[in-house]
């Protein structure tokens, strides 16, 4: 690890090397030098196909954002996560084995949460996710499609019913009330999704994977950056949107067995759609307005489908814990989806009254 992490343009020799979090997708490290602290990613290969691409995204993105806090008067290597070149000036180091690692700047005095504890906090995550979009709106640089069809739910579809042909993990006779829930729903979904295909949704600079703790937080609770820039990709603003309150506003959690825990807490949603829509209002269309309340059905129907469909690939996406946790994973969100549609018309009404306000 200390052979890796030396392969970047550290400030100062290497000390410690300790894991950091716990993702789904990649492993971290914080690396501690003689002068600085850095984090350390060994990226998926099995779900990024093309790292070097993703990589030109997160380089082009940040130093974009840069330039705008700076000239906002803000402070470039805080706000903004710093990608750390190798000492042959590349964005990553693959190592014998062929996998790839990255290196960014461990912003000092930042706070990470897993889950959003308090209306207020939400409203500051939301206010730093808008942000983003907003700053990012006019970016018109080419970005690399790393995730072809990432939230395009007719290829997810395409991928669902492989999936169910392949029964690879022959547990599809185990799940036959799951799949019905996919399948009930599947009309809607697509209409929904035909507005993006027919244009009347416009596709921006979207993180695409608005979890909590993917921003950073200072030590009064407001907004620092964004990180975790894996997934950065051109696509619907509303992705971004319904992919966060599905976590921030979430009262159970995301594999709550406990399933009566899970649902949409709205006071939550108003907190981050209060935040979200303080920046994204400057740049949203009226029709992009209008689908951000179905969009945290739409995402977190998504996801049902992707666990589910994972479970019946044999686990072959996300970590799991034990051999039913993406079954698990799929009950909590279908639990979650419900909540969502009952109470879709009330956040409607609320995004309505925040954009009148």
């Amino acid at each position: 690890m200390q052979r890796i992490a030396e392969q970047f343009r550290l400030d100062g020799a290497v000390r410690t090397i300790a894991a950091l979090g716990e993702g789904f997708i990649n492993d971290t490290y914080i690396v501690t030098t003689d002068c600085a602290r850095y984090v350390l990613q060994r990226k998926n290969r099995r779900v990024f196909a093309d790292i070097p691409a993703m990589m030109r995204n997160i380089q082009g993105v940040t130093l974009f954002l840069k330039e705008k806090v700076r000239r906002a008067g803000g402070d470039p290597q805080r706000e903004v996560m710093t990608v750390i070149p190798t000492h042959d000036r590349t964005l990553h180091y693959r190592d014998a084995e062929g996998d790839y690692w990255t290196m960014s700047l461990f912003i000092e005095g930042s706070v990470t949460c897993e889950a959003a504890t308090t209306p207020e906090l939400a409203r500051c995550g939301g206010q730093g996710i808008g942000r983003f979009q907003r700053l990012l709106a006019d970016y018109d640089a080419p970005l690399a499609d790393i995730l072809p069809g990432f939230h395009n739910i007719r290829i997810r579809f395409g991928q669902w019913d492989d999936s169910l042909a392949r029964d690879a993990a022959g547990r599809r006779a185990t799940v036959t009330r799951e799949i019905e829930w996919i399948e009930s729903r599947r009309d809607e979904m697509l209409r929904f999704w035909q507005r993006v295909e027919e244009g009347g949704i416009p596709l921006r600079v979207t993180h695409n994977d608005t979890k909590i703790n993917n921003i950073l937080f200072d030590r009064n609770g407001g907004a620092l950056c964004m990180i975790d820039l894996d997934t950065v990709l051109r696509s619907p603003c509303f992705n971004d949107f319904g992919d966060a309150i599905r976590t921030y506003a979430n009262r159970g959690r995301e594999d709550d067995e406990d399933l009566a825990a899970v649902g949409v807490d709205m006071a939550m949603f108003r907190g981050f759609a209060e935040g979200y829509l303080s920046e994204a209002r400057a740049f949203l269309t009226p029709a992009e307005s209008d689908a951000l309340a179905f969009s945290v059905r739409y995402i977190t129907y998504e996801q049902v489908l992707r666990f589910l469909m994972d479970y019946l690939d044999g686990d072959t996406y996300y970590k799991i814990g034990r051999p039913d946790h993406n079954l698990v994973r799929a009950r909590a969100q279908h639990a979650l989806l419900q909540s969502a549609e009952r109470n879709c018309d009330r956040m409607r009404d609320t995004i309505g009254e925040l954009l009148r306000n």
